[in-house]
């Protein structure tokens, strides 16, 4: 079973179903995100076991299984990565010393309540010519730094700022839509060994979120990206109107369709 969040008579409320059909059962309306991940080891776990307060009521929306958690993200994890963001930038010195060093580079991807979940828009900006979505294994760890989930994530980067400067990462990453999480998240029992292959990731999940919780506290958890192993070429990007799915066997189905972000400025003397 996999933790699902929905809106249920308008409420959120937790949920319980298998990745891979969708929340069958609520849990205790009492239940949050944030008190499973700020509260004892094993609460997600006792949770999903726990009994159920009755079936998921016909139309309920399932919404990002997030509360009040920030969403970082790890870069240059994948040599793939490493390739592409070398393409991009035409300087390769910065990218291939953090794919060697001992430190990965790890950056905040979204502050509580701006991530986009499962049928919500994902964005564009405007001022950016060559945008992708980036599939990435997103790892929930509770407020002692234990991985007790795993969810898709989506890491919408625009390629063409980022290229431009390493030192503009923030715009490039960080704006309205830019991130996607859902639709459930899944225990790490629940996820086989084979489920996700991490044989081409150079920094192992559970390493990111020791060297994440280094300088950092998370009273109720938080939610890493662990980086993308699937990059499109480069006369890929987005349009707006496209829909990106990205589909893991264990942890169901994320879609989202784009849509841009941003205002046009007035012209000089308008």
């Amino acid at each position: 079973m996999a933790l699902w969040q929905v809106l249920a008579g308008g409420a959120p409320r937790l949920a319980r179903g298998p990745a891979d059909r969708g929340p069958q059962e609520l849990l205790a309306a009492s239940l949050t995100i944030d008190a499973l991940l700020g509260g004892e080891p094993e609460a997600l776990a006792v949770a999903l076991r726990g009994p159920a307060a009755g079936p998921v009521p016909d139309g309920s929306r399932v919404v990002a299984p997030i509360g009040g958690q920030e969403v970082w993200a790890a870069g240059v994890t994948y040599t793939r990565s490493l390739d592409a963001r070398v393409h991009e930038s035409g300087t390769p010195d910065p990218y291939e010393r953090v794919y060697l060093a001992e430190r990965p580079e790890l950056f905040l991807k979204a502050a509580p309540g701006r991530v986009r979940g499962p049928g919500e828009p994902v964005g564009i900006r405007i001022d950016s010519g060559w945008d992708v979505p980036e599939p990435e294994l997103a790892v929930v760890a509770d407020r002692s730094g234990r991985i007790v989930a795993y969810l898709n994530g989506n890491d919408m980067s625009s390629r063409s700022i980022e290229g431009e400067n390493p030192l503009y990462l923030p715009q490039a990453k960080i704006y309205t839509g830019s991130c996607a999480l859902g639709p459930c998240l899944a225990t790490p029992d629940e996820v086989i060994s084979d489920t996700v292959k991490l044989a081409d990731l150079h920094r192992r999940p559970d390493d990111l979120v020791r060297w994440l919780f280094r300088g950092l506290d998370f009273p109720v958890g938080v939610v890493l990206l662990t980086g993308t192993a699937i990059v499109p070429p480069p006369a890929f990007t987005l349009r707006v109107g496209d829909e990106v799915i990205i589909a893991t066997t264990g942890l169901g189905e994320l879609r989202n369709v784009v849509e841009a972000i941003g205002a046009v400025e007035p012209a000089a003397g308008g």
